[in-house]
């Protein structure tokens, strides 16, 4: 599936000149997220600098919005799709999450 597929299968709104100019980075933004789509056949290997671009590209659109990779791996057929964020926002999501359940 293609980059623009994927962004709308997820229903995000595609970033205008996603790879060019200074203002629209990140390839959609999808509720208080810009993401990064990236799609390989088996396997993909994550450096701080793939990160720290994401991480710059998504505070130029906003700082108030947070960076995420979307992992597409997979040929034809079955595909897995990942989510790459920060450790801090995964506990503060397990944390909303708590909450919520404790309240039932």
């Amino acid at each position: 599936m293609s980059e623009r597929g994927e962004i709308k299968r997820d229903g995000a709104k595609a970033q205008k000149n996603s790879g060019r100019g200074v203002y629209q980075k990140g390839d959609s933004q999808w509720h208080d997220f810009v993401v990064d789509y990236k799609e390989y056949s088996k396997s993909i290997s994550i450096s701080k600098e793939i990160w720290a671009k994401i991480c710059t590209d998504t505070f130029k659109v906003s700082r108030d919005k947070y960076p995420v990779l979307k992992l597409i791996l997979g040929g034809e057929g079955t595909k897995t799709r990942l989510a790459v964020i920060e450790w801090a926002l995964f506990e503060q999501m397990v944390e909303c999450w708590e909450t919520q359940n404790d309240k039932r």
